[in-house]
């Protein structure tokens, strides 16, 4: 029987950390069943999803030990069954949210997606030059659970009330 775990690595970036990583995986006989790796102010960063043979749990453990003394900091948790609705049956939402950078964006949109009751699965964020002008924009991309009674429409104008210069789209 497998477990399932979320491994969390961060530390100095550097060209083989992910080869470094999933051979550790392969060698313990697991599965790297998700991902999100990322360079992050010069740091490479992420979470790994893997299923390892309970069998080879320890052995998994320590040669994750042996990445901390090449510089990584590791982490790692059981995890539970990936959510694909919410208990009403609704399915995860992808929302994009395109503005002016300043201070404080993302609890705007975090305080305003909890008022709500929408719950965050996954929140990527950026900032970078905006095409058209050049200035500092702010970047999201969310996916996330409705509550029962909430619409695309209410969210939208939910998180549009926060700046005038918010774009909210939904894709797909």
């Amino acid at each position: 029987m497998n477990s399932s775990l979320i491994v969390s690595v961060i530390g100095p970036d550097r060209p083989g950390l992910v080869q470094q990583l999933s051979s550790v995986v392969i060698d313990a006989g697991g599965n790297w069943e998700g991902s999100r790796l990322m360079q992050l102010g010069g740091h490479f960063t992420g979470m790994v999803q893997v299923g390892i043979p309970e069998s080879a749990l320890v052995a998994f453990q320590d040669s994750l030990k042996e990445l901390e003394k090449k510089g990584l900091n590791v982490s790692v948790i059981h995890a539970g069954a990936p959510i694909t609705a919410n208990e009403n049956g609704e399915k995860p939402v992808t929302i994009e949210v395109v503005g002016q950078d300043r201070p404080g964006i993302v609890a705007s949109i975090s305080s305003s997606l909890a008022t709500l009751g929408v719950n965050v699965i996954e929140l990527a964020t950026d900032c970078r030059p905006a095409a058209w002008s050049g200035e500092t924009h702010f970047f999201t991309t969310a996916t996330v659970t409705l509550p029962a009674g909430v619409t695309l429409e209410e969210l939208r104008q939910h998180l549009e009330e926060i700046a005038d210069d918010l774009m909210v789209e939904f894709p797909g």
